[in-house]
């Protein structure tokens, strides 16, 4: 079952030229084009589905300072305030508030983490508070049982999934951008050893920058213009019930399972850091650099099944682009949710929060989530292929960033000043080790 998703409506064919073309219609690649076209950028979004459609409107919606990676810590505190303003500005609503994020546990390792990440997250001017037994139970007096402690990080927040990529896609159109659905990019048009257009399913888009936001296709895209990307998707798996009487935290972690309200009162259910690979020749392609991840994080992955296989989003093969791609043989990845997962999710659920035992379940789904080999993203310019900034492998991470990652991305885009330092996204770290640099979080 797919996840719920609102709708936009756009126009069909793509314009002949533009400053910049932007290829996926994900929460990354819509908001880089929001902050271009804000900057009177002629920009194009080209996506060969639905807006939104894939991991943009099937995570947690969590857009979180807490826990961060040192790395990502800078863009994620930018997000938050870019979160807020974008609804001010655009007049369109991406359910986004700050709610706070709401952190309990039973368990000292976990909590001597989170206690260790406070004390740098002072020193990064974030705010967050450690809480006691006392002060856990009463944030968490909706679990009705006693916890060692926890974290409330109060400036921290949700956006609405359901609604957030359609709500920039409407902005960037009200500013004079072009978004363009059921339209698969097929690959890149080169003159004098740069970019010079896109290949479209509808024709060739003629620019001289291309931001490639891909998500889970991304690799295969850069397979077809010899770029090297070394990507691997897990499958999660994720329910959501029906509104409750009884209101719940906002947003709530535990290490048995995640809930988050969404803004029509329904709440989402995940168990975090449960994943299954699906093998692919991709992901064998990739492994050796995924070890220092995979010996990280072994305890939170299963093997999958040939869902990846069928989806052909890792495909290795190279495609024609006077011909189908595998793009257009699979518009949207919807694969299929892990039955033991949801099962376990809601079981854990209710224990954990018994007012949901008599929520309706509404909705089960699974994504596929795009990670890198130190889970942190890549975005930069690729040497191989000058005028394309590639913009992928968010790790998990993309939704919550995603204002903060757009502006950065047309920031490069354009040649401004950067939002943050660009440096620790640049894909040429990618041809190193990820031995001791795997994110931690």
């Amino acid at each position: 079952m797919s996840p719920p998703l609102n709708l936009v409506q756009t126009p069909s064919i793509p314009p002949a030229t533009a400053d910049v073309v932007v290829i996926g219609g994900g929460i990354i690649g819509i908001f880089t084009a929001y902050y271009l076209a804000r900057r009177g950028v002629s920009v194009v979004v080209v996506e060969k589905g639905r807006v939104g459609a894939e991991q943009s409107s099937r995570n947690w919606g969590w857009c979180r300072q807490q826990n961060r990676d040192a790395r990502e810590l800078p863009m994620a505190t930018k997000s938050i305030d870019l979160w807020e303003q974008f609804s001010a500005e655009s007049g369109e609503d991406a359910g986004f508030t700050r709610c706070g994020l709401l952190y309990l546990s039973n368990d000292d390792e976990e909590l001597a983490r989170w206690a260790s990440w406070g004390k740098f997250a002072k020193t990064a001017g974030v705010t967050t508070h450690m809480l006691d037994s006392r002060q856990a139970a009463e944030r968490g007096h909706a679990t009705g049982r006693a916890w060692k402690g926890g974290v409330f990080s109060p400036t921290d927040g949700t956006a609405d999934p359901v609604k957030a990529a359609p709500a920039v896609a409407r902005a960037v159109m009200k500013l004079g951008g072009s978004v363009i659905q059921q339209c698969a990019a097929r690959g890149i048009e080169m003159e004098a050893g740069r970019v010079a257009g896109v290949v479209t399913e509808a024709g060739v888009i003629k620019t001289r920058t291309v931001v490639l936001a891909g998500g889970a296709w991304a690799s295969s895209f850069c397979r077809q213009l010899d770029i090297r990307f070394p990507q691997a998707s897990v499958r999660q798996s994720i329910m959501s019930v029906a509104p409750i009487d009884q209101p719940l935290p906002g947003a709530l972690f535990t290490s048995g399972v995640a809930a988050t309200r969404r803004s029509d009162g329904s709440y989402a259910l995940a168990i975090s850091g449960r994943a299954r690979v699906d093998p692919t020749g991709q992901f064998l392609r990739f492994s050796p650099q995924f070890l220092p991840m995979f010996a990280k994080r072994w305890r939170s992955l299963s093997p999958g099944g040939l869902e990846a296989l069928r989806s052909g989003h890792e495909t290795m093969s190279r495609w024609r682009l006077d011909a189908p791609t595998p793009m257009e043989r699979m518009r949207i990845l919807d694969p299929k949710a892990d039955p033991a997962a949801i099962r376990a999710t809601h079981r854990r659920a209710i224990e954990l929060l018994p007012e949901l035992r008599n929520a309706r379940v509404t909705h089960a789904w699974a994504g596929y989530v795009d990670s890198t080999p130190d889970g942190v993203p890549g975005i930069g310019e690729t040497p191989q292929v000058p005028g394309l900034i590639l913009a992928a492998g968010f790790s998990g991470h993309g939704f919550g960033i995603g204002p903060g990652a757009g502006h950065l991305i047309a920031d490069l885009a354009t040649g401004a000043e950067p939002l943050v330092d660009p440096r620790p996204y640049h894909p040429s770290r990618f041809a190193g080790s990820a031995w001791g640099k795997v994110a931690d979080f």
